[in-house]
């Protein structure tokens, strides 16, 4: 939806790919020149789509889960060729698959961050709050943790608390991942005081699946008692920045973003 309001603010022509189920039709046509509805797994109809409407390129936006691979997918012809071929079915390996099928097809895949570079992060504190000794101790754990398993195209997210990993995020995505960090710290008698580190792949493809936090994500972690939030800074989306930035503030949040360098 952002990028869709935002690319038309800059006199663009929008035309939408939407996933049945998973994209919220009614608000995208509001916000594209046109809308075309296909199935998730569909790539023969989607491609025919843009190339009859005249597109030359295309940004990926929006989530899909990557679960959704054990149900809810209808592969066309296509598609089940591209999966066939693949050597894993990590997120990276089937996203580039796609990308390159596009490219065949003579349209080429930008940057989800096209028209969105106002939304990543920047290097500091991002609340009112600055972390305690003890968070950012924490935070400097979780990113190592974090940029290992980003790296073996897992998930993107650590959660740690009094010096100790809790919980690391793998298919079911970054709210589940706190969630189930916070059932495990009070399983145990203790209050959560969770510090979440969300950081991009080391070699991360900007063309699909950068780090997101938005207003959801706030809510997620108020309800799983985390008092700190570490983001990858220029590498990650903050959606609803302003609004974000109250919330944290009302929630007493320390969110900041840091670097390699910083660690």
């Amino acid at each position: 939806m952002l990028f869709a309001q935002e690319a038309r603010r800059r006199g663009s022509r929008v035309v939408a790919v939407a996933l049945k189920g998973v994209t919220d039709v009614p608000a995208l046509e509001a916000a594209a020149d046109e809308v075309r509805g296909f199935a998730l797994g569909q790539v023969t109809g989607p491609l025919d789509f843009l190339k009859g409407a005249g597109v030359k390129r295309v940004v990926m936006a929006g989530k899909v889960q990557h679960v959704s691979l054990f149900g809810g997918v209808i592969p066309d012809f296509r598609a089940v060729k591209i999966l066939a071929g693949l050597k894993d079915r990590r997120t990276d390996t089937i996203l580039s698959a796609i990308a390159d099928e596009f490219k065949k097809e003579g349209l080429e895949v930008l940057s989800s961050a096209t028209y969105l570079s106002h939304l990543i992060a920047a290097a500091g504190p991002l609340s009112k709050r600055r972390p305690s000794a003890a968070e950012e101790a924490d935070a400097a754990l979780g990113w190592k943790a974090a940029k290992a398993l980003a790296g073996l195209d897992v998930g993107q997210s650590v959660v740690v608390q009094g010096k100790a990993v809790v919980a690391v995020e793998a298919m079911e995505g970054t709210d589940a991942t706190v969630r189930r960090a916070a059932e495990l710290v009070r399983s145990n008698g203790d209050a959560p005081k969770l510090v979440v580190v969300k950081v991009a792949k080391p070699r991360q493809d900007f063309r699909f699946d950068l780090p997101v936090v938005g207003l959801e994500t706030l809510a997620v972690l108020k309800e799983a008692g985390a008092t700190a939030l570490a983001l990858e800074a220029g590498k990650t989306l903050i959606f609803d920045r302003e609004a974000f930035a109250r919330g944290a503030d009302a929630q007493d949040l320390a969110v900041w973003a840091i670097s390699g360098e910083d660690v």
